[in-house]
């Protein structure tokens, strides 16, 4: 089985091709360009280095959402036109799902994540048996606040080994944990704090097994919430 990975849901663009359990190659960057300038070039440039006929990809995966508006926009419209040339499926990983496969056999919880600006976050909250990924609360947004208040309310039978945090929402949690977080934790190193297009691509494998896919033609981001501007907008006539 092959796959094409992408995940533009944040400030990093990531592409990878992965083929059964082996990932051949991925590219990614985290660097002041707009992922509609990258996102296809990085592709075409790593399929061109490994030989990849597209027409051999069996599936498309990408980061779903939520995230970055422009980005997920960018990441959908990417996988979709690409589903829909090939006629491929598209795999619609969680980006929070997709972010705590950086960290297979982690103790304790993964907690990823992303800015969601006013000092909120997109955040979902995981637990690893070895590589076997468990959802313990799925992706939404929430108060940085909250989500720290929540920790400390659950049951020491789930944080007793503490909790790694990683995304680029780590700057906006970090104050809160470092002033009330009642149960240890850490922040995940850089290498592997961000998105990461083979992560993605590592759990649309397995989410691909279960049957879990969709017609490119029926792929839709996942938003969680309104865009600011539409929430300004909606303001503004109040």
């Amino acid at each position: 089985m092959k796959i094409i990975a992408l995940d533009s849901s944040g400030l990093v663009a990531s592409v990878a091709i992965l083929e059964d359990d082996v990932l051949l190659a991925e590219y990614s960057v985290n660097y002041k360009k707009t992922h509609s300038q990258t996102l296809l070039p990085m592709l075409d440039e790593i399929a061109n280095m490994i030989g990849l006929d597209k027409e051999s990809v069996d599936a498309i995966a990408v980061a779903a959402g939520p995230g970055s508006f422009t980005g997920l926009r960018i990441g959908s419209a990417t996988a979709k036109g690409l589903g829909l040339a090939l006629g491929k499926p598209i795999i619609e990983v969680p980006t929070l799902a997709g972010m705590a496969y950086n960290l297979p056999y982690a103790r304790g919880l993964v907690c990823p994540v992303m800015d969601a600006r006013r000092q909120q976050v997109y955040n979902g909250i995981y637990r690893f048996e070895g590589k076997c990924m468990t959802t313990i609360i799925d992706q939404r947004a929430i108060a940085a606040a909250d989500l720290i208040a929540e920790l400390n309310d659950m049951d020491s039978a789930e944080t007793n080994e503490g909790v790694i945090f990683l995304g680029d929402g780590s700057y906006v949690v970090e104050p809160y944990a470092a002033e009330s977080l009642t149960i240890p934790y850490s922040f995940a190193p850089p290498h592997l704090a961000r998105q990461s297009a083979a992560s993605v691509g590592a759990l649309a494998m397995e989410m691909y097994r279960k049957g879990e896919f969709v017609p490119a033609d029926a792929h839709a981001p996942i938003y969680l919430r309104k865009s600011q501007a539409e929430q300004e907008r909606e303001r503004r006539n109040m």
